[in-house]
């Protein structure tokens, strides 16, 4: 098989156009995007993991005066993003990567890209993104809800393929937890026939 990571790459650099209007870039976790800036001191910063075009998290956090810094693997993505949000930072590479100040970040979001990134690497990019937190800083993402490891060959219907990992929730809570991160609350978010947990964490003080 293909390099998992190559595979993701391809797949948002082939689709992502197609990927934002199936799946309501502009008006996608508007709920979650509110509640996160509610939780922001003026002026945060905010990394995003996995940031796609930058639309809608990267622009409605720097609209609500943020200073966000997306990452993300697929080229096509990062050129949108600093087109369509020129006031973030775009940085074109492997989140398992990148590196931050220690205790640099306010916050780290991370919707629907953990489960992109090999299985064997999501808790050494757990470490690492609890090491950019500062204390009492938040990570907010969406994980998988059931153990699974595949690829859709022709995902959204558009010819391209995609590949997904991910733990189950528990696995997940255990990795958080030994990362030095509190989980405050999870939520279940259905899709199709089974779904994703919306997790909201917090760096010990």
């Amino acid at each position: 098989m293909d390099d998992p990571k190559d595979l993701v790459r391809r797949g948002y650099d082939a689709l992502s156009l197609h990927y934002d209007a199936a799946f309501q870039g502009e008006t996608k976790y508007r709920r979650w995007l509110s509640d996160l800036s509610g939780e922001l001191a003026e002026s945060s910063r905010v990394a995003d993991v996995g940031c796609g075009s930058g639309i809608p998290v990267a622009r409605d956090l720097v609209k609500a005066g943020h200073h966000v810094t997306g990452i993300d693997i697929s080229e096509v993505q990062i050129q949108r993003a600093r087109e369509l949000v020129p006031s973030a930072e775009f940085i074109h590479a492997d989140a398992t990567t990148v590196d931050f100040p220690a205790g640099s970040i306010d916050a780290v979001v991370a919707f629907y890209s953990f489960i992109h990134v090999p299985l064997d690497e999501q808790f050494l990019l757990l470490q690492r993104i609890a090491s950019w937190l500062r204390p009492g800083g938040l990570f907010v993402a969406t994980m998988g809800h059931r153990e699974w490891t595949g690829t859709d060959d022709n995902w959204l219907g558009a010819g391209a393929t995609m590949w997904w990992s991910h733990a189950d929730i528990a696995t997940t809570r255990s990795w958080l937890t030994q990362a030095g991160l509190v989980v405050e609350s999870e939520e279940f978010v259905p899709e199709g026939d089974s779904g994703a947990v919306l997790l909201w964490a917090r760096l010990a003080e």
